[in-house]
């Protein structure tokens, strides 16, 4: 679990930075850095499929649009990532649905969060 929040973050991060280079986009960042972090676990880890499979959805959590988040939310949204994929996979049929959907409820809860946060701090 803790190497895939680590994997996990290491994802979001830098797929977010990278997306914010003119020459790259949201689909190149992710793609590209998915290749490159499945090259290095295969040499690194016999776990390299769990873990590059982290990594590729931890990447959506990065594709996040940078006015709505920061290097902090996306962090925070990126280990919120890691467990609910760690809980999920059992439960969805394949890796797809529980990649997309752990990346989505990960952002959503962090701006959800950000949003009532927000309208306590304007309602004292």
């Amino acid at each position: 679990m803790i190497s895939s929040i680590i994997i996990s973050i290491i994802a979001g991060i830098s797929t977010f930075q990278l997306s914010q280079l003119k020459a790259f986009g949201i689909i190149r960042s992710s793609a590209l850095l998915s290749l490159i972090a499945y090259g290095i676990l295969y040499l690194l880890t016999p776990n390299y499929e769990l873990l590059s499979i982290v990594f590729f959805g931890a990447s959506f959590v990065g594709m996040s649009c940078p006015s709505r988040m920061h290097n902090i939310t996306v962090t925070i949204s990126s280990i919120i990532f890691a467990i609910f994929f760690h809980y999920l996979v059992p439960l969805l049929k394949g890796y797809g649905g529980a990649l997309g959907l752990s990346a989505f409820l990960s952002v959503a809860i962090i701006q959800l969060f950000l949003h009532l946060s927000g309208k306590l701090a304007t309602s004292r």
